[in-house]
């Protein structure tokens, strides 16, 4: 399904497909089971403009728009969706900082961002803040020049004394609730910073996830991203293309886990032929490929929706971001299924896939919290 994609946008797609088969895929089993960060197949991604999809031209950046980076996120997802979801990641942060930062913070950061010499992670979530973000305790008092942060963020994709440089951080400067939220850029090495042990998971094995410590972490007020009191603002416009780029990591796995099974099933033989042969696997694999093709359509439409600052954008990419990713991992278990046992062993790569995606349903933010979002608009 091309979606009317144009000549470039199909050019994009091409190119990150290539990107995938020739660079992920072989290494993607390899970084799941040794738990690697691989920062230099993200920096061969970035010489293709992978690191600065959404940023400006003149940062660096591709200047594409969000329909573009879900076709890029989708393809490399094919390969591994870790890492594909990582790269969402570090262009949520880069974009919030081309999109709110000064000039200053731009022309310094944005350049090493987009080439990932520098990479980006977002940190929101807190150990008591999950879902109800607005209720985060991390604290930034004003001294003179400069901020003093408190607190712990939870959760934090790419953190670590060997994973990301640069944190973009919500913390409370003012009254409690969302008004009371700034956000802050923090570079690692600052004074007062610290990780806590790496986290471990289910899935998402190749970046690291930690703790973000900040005890007493002095910074400079210029490193304030826009005014006070907007950091949840832009967490929230941040959160939009995230929701997009998890629905499309989650396509992309659910895609490969077809593709996979379907040539499996015509191989495999059972009771004297091919199970492909079956009606019950044929009608499944037909299911499977219809609830991707809808999920792909309501995630592209969303993204459209999001890139042209649709009224209704928010609600669409809530809708998008729960169906895809709940749609993406059932066609992933009904793939393990048809399988049946060796699906279940690391040999095949379906296990992998079902791992990594079972916790896009979970983050940028719940289904749950999807559900809400959706029936608020229904219901104002």
């Amino acid at each position: 399904m091309n979606f009317n994609l144009n000549e470039d946008q199909q050019a994009f797609q091409d190119m990150a497909r290539k990107f995938a088969k020739d660079e992920l895929a072989p290494n993607a089993a390899k970084w799941d089971e040794e738990k690697i960060f691989p920062k230099d197949a993200l920096r061969k991604g970035a010489e293709l403009g992978f690191g600065g999809i959404y940023v400006a031209e003149e940062c660096g950046g591709a200047g594409l728009n969000r329909l573009d980076c879900v076709i890029i996120l989708e393809q490399l997802a094919m390969a591994c969706p870790s890492t594909a979801a990582f790269l969402s990641i570090h262009n949520m942060a880069a974009w919030m900082i081309d999109t709110y930062g000064c000039d200053e913070q731009r022309g310094k950061l944005l350049p090493e961002l987009t080439s990932m010499k520098k990479i980006a992670s977002y940190c929101l979530t807190e150990p008591s803040a999950g879902s109800d973000a607005g209720s985060l305790k991390t604290k930034a008092v004003r001294d003179g020049d400069e901020y003093v942060l408190t607190g712990s963020k939870a959760f934090i994709s790419g953190a670590g004394d060997h994973g990301s440089d640069v944190y973009l951080v919500m913390a409370r400067t003012g009254v409690d609730g969302p008004k009371g939220i700034s956000a802050f850029i923090v570079e690692r090495g600052t004074p007062g910073m610290s990780f806590g042990a790496q986290e471990r998971k289910l899935g998402w094995h190749s970046q690291p996830t930690a703790a973000v410590i900040f005890d007493q972490c002095r910074i400079p007020v210029g490193n304030r991203l826009g005014e006070e009191g907007q950091g949840f603002k832009i967490a929230m416009a941040g959160l939009d293309g995230g929701r997009l780029n998890i629905g499309a990591c989650s396509l992309g796995g659910a895609e490969f886990a077809l593709e996979s099974t379907i040539k499996y099933v015509k191989e495999r033989k059972q009771f004297g032929k091919a199970i492909s042969e079956f009606q019950a696997t044929q009608f499944r694999l037909a299911d499977m490929a219809t609830e991707l093709e809808a999920a792909r359509l309501l995630l592209y439409s969303a993204a459209q929706k999001v890139s042209e600052k649709h009224i209704d954008a928010t609600t669409h990419a809530a809708m998008a971001k729960r169906f895809a990713t709940d749609v993406s991992y059932e066609v992933v278990n009904n793939a393990m299924q048809l399988h049946g046992g060796y699906g279940y062993l690391m040999d095949y790569p379906i296990e992998r896939i079902l791992r990594d995606l079972r916790v896009h349903q979970i983050l940028e933010g719940t289904n749950e919290i999807m559900r809400v979002i959706i029936s608020r608009s229904l219901l104002k």
